[in-house]
């Protein structure tokens, strides 16, 4: 399989893709609309203040008197209380935006992974998808819930303090709005510089997720090689490269944010001189000045915060053309509408309307090459594999054993020809009828955190404690449980680590047993089991595939002689195929395989 690749995002600012975020935006509508209207409450109140301001210096201190200030405190009391409510509310609607459009984003994304075929996890590292799921989403929710309040505040604000300054004296408020067509050219020059630098800060990000999650997940490997030096030496060169792309997307910042203030502070300075000129001409009074330069320097601070959020704001497209981009990938392998409307999907399953499946399986002149890979697997492979065969796979380690279990059980699907199970191409009926009937115990099990009980209960969720039990006994599991201080409930660690890998192996396959599937796939199952234990469960394995079509892709050919056929693969063909007598007869590379592990295992009896 080819080594994955992050997709490049290069698309300048665009709205397209920020109208991919309306799915989640409208469910909270009425959130938004609360916002605005408190958002709007908080903008006009602001822009109000300068306005008593105004009306105190003209009648209380040019006058020099206090009369009505009583009414006139009420009021201004009224109104700085009418504020603080609206404050209160509209982070309240904001927080609530903030909390659940992230929860749903997140939610939405871990629903669509669970559809994505199993060739995209065999490609996309596990940093890649954590960093998608948690760090992207919090950030966008974060984004629109609270920097787009800064903006709609800024936007209330300072459209509104320009109204009052056009009333209060419009040849000094055009001196002012020289600002916006000035902050539009620097946005529009600095934006694609500053996403680009975020894409890529965005990208390394991933990586040094990934490389973090691999540092963890290999600790143990890492310290018995030896290879500490080695591994920080490499995420120390991640961390310099998102380090320089930070500075220089930090620099672009630097530099946008203060030619806005620049500016603004200049249109400051000329209304300051100008308004003082007309004061001393008395066109203007004091109290008036004293209001429009307190406009005046209000809109400074948001224009400088709008700057900064428009420039957030650029940056945030690399986040969501990372979220969408993951919703919007399609599984490899899919069920047609028609089907899914038979016999529905996996989150909503038409279980009524499932067949009992037999364990008929056929290849049908079936070619095969994986998504994105470039030679054929297999070309024009037909083969028939009756109800309650057992096939067992064999061949060198890389060369392609894998690959007929994974078409078998649908995991992939051929690129040409078809493949019948109980005389029906499985594309005509869904991948959880045919997933629901398979028992897979992989070479690497994996168990979920948690206790041996529910570990062996996800074969079957709804069975009891005594079916649990005795599916493990049945392949000596309830060895391992006797071994454990809390037995049933002990709890076997994040993946199992608690366990060994044999003691993982039993337990998986006890998981699949319970299941009771009319197809078991045993990757090389027993290898991580000692010969002792591997006696114990062979007699039990026989008894298992008993009636049911089995697929055993074999290391040790000694566990596969009873099989009823032997594939045979070589850098990935099958190039024998037979019962373990007739292949011996033949002489070939299946005889080569297995005289030379006899010799190995004869060789290693003797050195003990």
């Amino acid at each position: 399989m080819p080594a994955f690749d992050e997709q490049e995002y290069d698309q300048s600012f665009d709205w397209r893709i920020w109208k991919k975020l309306m799915p989640f935006l409208r469910k909270y509508k009425n959130a938004f609309v609360g916002m605005l209207i408190f958002n709007a409450i908080c903008g006009a109140i602001d822009v109000a203040l300068p306005l008593f301001q105004r009306y105190a210096i003209a009648n209380f201190i040019e006058k020099n008197t206090v009369a009505g200030l009583i009414p006139y405190a009420a009021v201004y009391l009224a109104v700085i209380v009418l504020q603080a409510v609206s404050v209160t509310m509209f982070c309240r609607y904001s927080m609530n935006i903030d909390m659940n459009m992230g929860r749903d984003m997140r939610a939405a994304l871990f629903h669509h992974l669970q559809t994505l075929s199993f060739s995209f996890y065999n490609v996309t590292p596990v940093g890649y998808l954590l960093t998608r799921v948690m760090s992207d989403t919090q950030r966008i929710s974060g984004m629109i819930a609270w920097n787009f309040t800064d903006i709609l505040w800024a936007l209330f604000y300072v459209l509104g303090s320009f109204v009052s300054m056009f009333f209060l004296n419009w040849r000094l408020a055009l001196i002012l709005m020289v600002i916006v067509p000035v902050m539009a050219i620097l946005t529009g020059y600095f934006q694609n510089k500053i996403l680009h630098w975020n894409r890529r800060i965005r990208k390394l990000n991933s990586r040094i997720t990934g490389a973090f999650n691999e540092g963890i997940t290999g600790a143990k490997t890492t310290k018995t090689l030896v290879l500490e030096e080695q591994s920080s030496e490499n995420f120390r060169a991640l961390t310099a490269e998102m380090r320089t792309s930070g500075v220089r997307a930090a620099r672009l910042n630097a530099v946008y944010i203060p030619m806005v203030l620049f500016v603004s502070t200049v249109a400051v300075a000329v209304v300051l001189l100008r308004g003082g000129y007309l004061v001393m001409e008395q066109a203007l009074e004091v109290a008036t000045l004293s209001a429009f330069v307190t406009y005046a320097l209000g809109i400074f601070e948001p224009i400088q915060m709008t700057a900064a959020n428009i420039a957030e704001f650029i940056s945030i497209q690399a986040n969501i053309e990372r979220v969408t981009g993951l919703l919007e990938k399609e599984p490899d392998v899919q069920d047609t509408p028609d089907v899914i409307e038979k016999y529905g999907d996996a989150f909503a399953p038409k279980r009524e309307n499932w067949e009992p499946l037999q364990g008929e399986i056929e290849f049908r002149d079936v070619t095969f090459r994986y998504p994105d890979g470039g030679d054929n697997v297999l070309e024009h492979f037909s083969l028939h594999i009756p109800q309650g065969t057992t096939v067992a796979i064999v061949g060198e380690t890389g060369a392609g054993k894998s690959t007929l279990v994974n078409l078998a059980c649908r995991f992939f699907e051929p690129t040409e020809g078809q493949i019948l199970i109980d005389g029906r191409d499985y594309r005509e009926r869904s991948q959880l009828w045919l997933h629901s009937n398979i028992g897979y115990v992989l070479q690497n099990p994996h168990l979920f955190s948690g206790t041996v009980r529910e570990n062996i209960r996800y074969g079957k969720l709804d069975a009891t404690d005594e079916q649990i039990e005795a599916a493990a006994r049945a392949v000596s599991a309830d060895t391992v449980v006797n071994k454990l201080e809390k037995g049933w409930d002990s709890d076997v660690g994040e993946g199992g680590d608690r366990l060994s890998t044999g003691e993982k192996q039993l337990i998986s396959f006890a998981r699949a047993v319970l299941a009771d599937p009319r197809i078991f796939v045993l990757d090389e199952a027993t290898s991580s089991i000692d010969t002792q234990t591997e006696q114990l469960i062979q007699q039990a394995i026989d008894h298992l595939l008993e009636n049911r079509t089995s697929f055993l892709i074999a290391h040790r050919l000694s566990t596969i002689r009873k099989a009823d056929l032997i594939l045979v693969v070589r850098d990935g063909k099958i190039v024998e195929q037979g019962k373990h007598e007739e292949l011996l007869r033949k002489r070939g590379y299946y005889h080569e395989l297995y005289s030379k592990q006899f010799a190995e295992e004869r060789a290693a009896q003797i050195l003990k």
